[in-house]
Parts: structure tokens; C-alpha cells; sequence
């Protein structure tokens, strides 16, 4: 019945209306940093900003989870990342009972699919996606190799378009020396603004730019060949950039990305929305626009109605996400994460840590780490994060919020304190109890394995990377 379905809705696409499908994404950055976002001067995005005036721009748009494997996964699959076991957690692997759209489409809508450069891991891919990548076959001189190597070219593609821009390390200096003026960069209000950290911001953005521009010269492949107005475009982030209380954290500057999408043919030009997006949407639009079926265990919302229609209020009005383990960064013999989930709409950010005992971004004791010497594991180190603990005495507000141990339950108000600064959990426990009362109910529903689904063990899963390593150790 399946397998007639899937026939039934591919012979109702024509072959000349199935689009194609380029989706970009950037390693490690974040909301708000692009510049049609306007939130910083120094920051330019051009390619991105064109996508977004020539499509629609997405002003709330989140991960599943603010860590590489796990985002990446429940993007290709198109489901919550506590319900993919191990692959819930860095260097952690898909299981064999899901599916990825990359997959679907060629298996099920006859797509040309490929890939180049990072898109599923860190981890260890495991039988069938041995024999076909979750993502499309790998291309390694890119876009325009995977182009030519299109038999027919009335045929459909699929490409992902990866980076690892705008991810650590950085050249030092290579944003001020590109000609950026740093003095104008508006840091986070949790970070220090200083001299230092704005220069390592603007080497963050240097990567950023880089990033758009290969979105550019794979923008100008698909005008070249005709195929721009039916090709769904996406250009977006894995999570938050990688500094303190960024990537790995739950709140915006871990969790929201920016997220622009064309598609000529389709979507009107200048839309604008402010409801909310989840990445996993992204493989049920794209098997909708294919007329391929969707899985029945995908929880991602299928876009195409708002975008081809306008109309916000056809997007989530809330959002949730979650993380399990990233780096095992705890004391020895803890092999555990910072395992929490969050509930957020326009006025409310809830976050609930499930093991508050433990520290949120890894131990400051790097020589008693459970992965040897690793100095506050789930921060990537950097300038940032050495100056604010180099001086977390002269910033002790800077240290608090993006290193020191915090409560079970976190709760902020979005419109009077946007950059979520002050939690007011205790404050308001009439609120704090609204809320964890909503967050419960839609992990119940997802299958969370925190929350009735399938039990899960995601700490004891084996971890094949390493650890930021303490940066002074003789």
C-alpha cells in the first residue's frame, strides 16, 4: 500500500514541477548572524540576504538539539533527536530503523542525491548507510562535480552543500585583518565586551563569510544551468556559535539559526515570519514538494503551506528542543552529559535540567575529567572563553552565566530580557509550573525516552572524540 501511495503521488508531481533541492549549512553558526538580520553592522551575508529577500526569512528558527550529530541527524531525518538512541548524542550513529529524506528521494522519487563536506556526523556511520550515505554520495570537489554527474538532466537533484565554517579553530586576527572594523561588533550581553573577545568574534565572522560565499558560487552554478527558479534553496546553521553559552546551551544563542529559503517557482518574494521553525521541518517539505510519502515516524511540520500561501500562523507557535550528552565532559568515573530539554514560545523561555548537580558546559577540574586534561569539555576553547575565565574575577556575571553549575528549572521573559540573563524560576512558580507543565506534555507526545518513550540509556553510549583540553598544563 506504501509502495503504490509513493507511486500514486509522484505520477501526480509532473517530472517538470518536482524542484530540485540545494541545502546549505554552515557548521557552528548561529542566530542572529547574517546580515539582513541587522542586528550587527560588521557581519555581511550577501548571498543569504539575496535568498531571503527572493524568498521567505525566518526569524525563529531552532535546532532539535545545539550539537553537531544530534542536529544533524534529526535534520535528515526529520525527527526529534531523543528518539534516534545513540545518534541522540555527539559522535553518536544513526540507527537502522530510520530513514533520511537524501534516501527517500532517491529510492522513492528517483532523485540524484549527493553531498560534500560535512553533513551526517561526527560519528561512525553503520550498515545501509554504508551502502548508500544518509545524505547522498559524496562529491568531493563539490557542487559543480555533482552536476556533471547528472545522467539526465531532466532528472531531479538533491544536493547538501556543507561546511566547516564558521567551526574552531580560527587564524587569529583574520577578521580585523580582512577589514573589519571591530570596534563596531556588538558581542552577546553575557560576554565581556572588550578588545579581545570582539576580535574573536570577528574572526568567527570571517569564517561566516566564507561560508556565503560558497553559497554564492553554487547560487550562480544553478543560474548558469537554468535551474534556479526550481530549486528549493536553503541556506541555514547547526546550532550556536562555538563560545561560551552558544553552542550547547538551550538558550537562543545555542538553539536558533538563521533560515532562509527560495524556491522560486512556489514561494513569493519578501515574505517574512515570525511563528516558529524547527530544522526537522525541513524533510517533510522537501519529501511534500518531491510527492514523496512521509514517514510515519517523522515529527517534523511540513512547510509548504505557509510558504507558498503567507501565512504565518500556518508555522509552530512554540518550539522545543533538548540535549543529551556532547562532549563527556563530567569528573571521572561520570561518562554522563548535561541532559535538559526547553519549551519557548514569544514570551517564554522554560528550560528544565534533569541533572543539575552536574556542570552545564564540563569541569573546571580538568585533572579530574573523565576524558583526560578536558577543561570545561562542552565549550570549544578559544579566546572567549580563556579571557572570560582568565578574569572571571573582574567578570563574575560573565563566568556565572556561561560556566557555573545551575538549578533544575529555568525560566526567562523574552520581552523584557531577550539575551535570557536573569532567570526567574523562583520568582515566578506559578509561571515556572505553566510551562513545565506544557514542556512535559509535548515530550510525552514525541516519545521522549525521559518521558515514557522507549527507555534509553544515552550516557552509557560509547564516544569516539576527544575533549578541549586544558590550555596551561606543562
Amino acid at each position: 500500500m506504501k509502495l503504490l501511495l509513493t507511486f500514486l503521488l509522484i505520477a501526480v508531481t509532473h517530472a517538470g514541477d518536482r524542484p530540485n533541492i540545494l541545502f546549505c549549512i554552515a557548521d557552528d553558526w548561529g542566530a542572529p548572524h547574517a546580515s539582513i538580520y541587522g542586528n550587527d553592522p560588521v557581519v555581511q551575508t550577501p548571498a543569504f540576504d539575496r535568498i531571503a529577500k527572493e524568498g521567505a526569512l525566518f526569524y525563529n528558527a531552532y535546532v532539535s538539539s545545539p550539537s553537531c550529530t544530534p542536529c544533524r541527524n534529526s535534520l535528515m531525518t526529520g525527527q526529534w533527536h531523543w528518539r534516534l538512541e545513540g545518534g541522540a548524542s555527539l559522535y553518536g550513529t544513526l540507527p537502522q530503523s530510520v530513514e533520511t529524506y537524501a534516501r527517500l528521494l532517491m529510492n522513492a522519487g528517483g532523485y540524484h542525491t549527493g553531498s560534500w563536506r560535512k553533513s551526517f556526523g561526527p560519528g561512525q556511520l553503520e550498515g545501509k548507510f554504508l551502502e548508500a550515505h544518509p545524505a547522498g554520495k559524496v562529491y568531493p570537489k563539490g557542487f559543480a562535480q555533482f552536476l556533471e554527474a547528472r545522467s539526465d538532466q531532466k532528472t531531479p537533484f538533491c544536493f547538501w552543500l556543507g561546511a566547516s565554517d564558521p567551526h574552531r579553530e580560527y587564524v587569529k586576527g583574520s577578521g580585523k585583518k580582512s577589514g573589519m572594523n571591530v570596534d563596531q561588533i556588538k558581542p552577546f550581553k553575557f560576554f565581556p565586551d572588550t578588545e579581545e573577545v570582539r576580535n574573536d568574534i570577528a574572526d568567527y565572522y570571517f569564517e561566516v563569510q566564507r561560508f556565503d560565499r560558497d553559497v554564492a558560487q553554487a547560487i550562480a552554478l544553478l543560474e548558469k544551468a537554468g535551474e534556479l527558479d526550481n530549486t528549493i534553496i536553503v541556506i541555514t546553521g547547526d546550532h550556536g556559535m562555538p563560545f561560551p553559552r552558544c553552542k550547547s546551551n538551550l538558550y537562543d544563542s545555542g538553539t536558533k539559526v538563521p533560515l532562509a529559503i527560495r524556491w522560486g517557482k512556489k514561494i513569493k518574494a519578501g515574505q517574512t515570519y515570525q511563528n516558529f521553525v524547527s530544522l526537522i521541518d525541513l524533510a517533510p517539505t522537501f519529501l511534500t514538494a518531491a510527492g514523496v510519502e512521509i514517514p510515519e515516524a517523522m515529527t517534523g511540520h511540513n512547510l509548504l503551506p505557509a510558504l507558498t500561501e503567507g501565512d504565518d500562523g500556518k508555522l509552530r507557535p512554540f518550539i522545543i528542543a533538548g540535549k543529551e550528552r556532547h562532549v563527556p565532559s563530567q569528573e571521572a568515573p561520570d561518562m554522563g552529559g548535561y541532559p535538559s530539554r526547553m519549551y519557548r514560545d514569544h514570551q517564554y523561555l522554560y528550560i528544565r535540567n534533569y541533572s543539575p548537580k552536574r556542570w552545564p558546559n564540563g569541569t573546571p577540574h580538568w585533572e579530574k575529567a573523565e576524558i583526560k586534561d578536558t577543561w570545561y569539555g562542552d565549550t570549544d576553547n578559544g579566546p572567549t572563553k580563556s579571557f572570560i575565565i582568565d578574569n572571571k574575577d573582574r567578570f563574575q556575571k560573565s563566568y556565572e552565566q556561561c560556566f557555573a553549575k545551575r538549578p533544575a528549572e529555568e525560566l526567562y521573559d523574552l520581552r523584557e530580557d531577550p539575551e535570557q540573563m536573569s532567570n526567574l524560576a523562583s520568582a515566578m512558580p506559578e509561571i515556572t509550573k505553566k510551562y513545565a507543565t506544557l514542556l512535559t506534555a509535548e515530550l510525552e507526545k514525541s516519545a521522549d525516552p525521559r518521558h515514557g518513550g522507549a527507555p534509553f540509556d544515552f550516557d552509557v553510549q560509547k564516544y569516539g572524540g576527544g575533549g578541549p583540553k586544558f590550555p596551561k598544563k606543562k
